[in-house]
């Protein structure tokens, strides 16, 4: 039987922290939206409707960069301070490539690295299997 892949994403609307769970010290990959804060704030200089549908679209391009890593796993815990978890899992539930991957939600905190990597390796501690 070949080990289960898990990873952990920490996240919010424009950063994704990815920590996959292993034997070794746990790593952090980092994939940010292209959707920047400073476009939101030169956004209110344009058509609101105009910056709204960039957003989406940028957000959507960010959400498929994460489904196609999330793809590679077994299991998934999506954690993070925002509604972005929940919008993410929102986009994938309904994808059959999604449906053997058990992928969780938690809601948490802004948390440091430190606390990312101890949230990753006590969850997967506790749930294995």
């Amino acid at each position: 039987m070949k080990a289960e892949r898990k990873i952990g994403i920490w996240m919010d609307h424009s950063t994704a922290n990815l920590m996959e769970f292993t034997s070794d010290p746990i790593a952090t990959k980092t994939i940010e939206s292209e959707f920047s804060h400073e476009e939101r704030e030169s956004g209110f200089r344009k058509s609101e409707s105009m910056m709204q549908h960039k957003e989406q679209h940028e957000e959507s391009v960010f959400y498929k960069k994460l489904g196609a890593i999330i793809r590679q796993y077994d299991e998934v815990i999506l954690f993070g301070p925002t509604e972005a978890k929940v919008e993410l899992f929102n986009t994938l539930k309904d994808d059959h490539l999604f449906a053997a991957i058990k992928i969780n939600l938690q809601q948490t905190d802004k948390l440091t690295d430190n606390q990312q990597y101890a949230f990753v390796r006590d969850y997967f501690s506790k749930h294995l299997g």
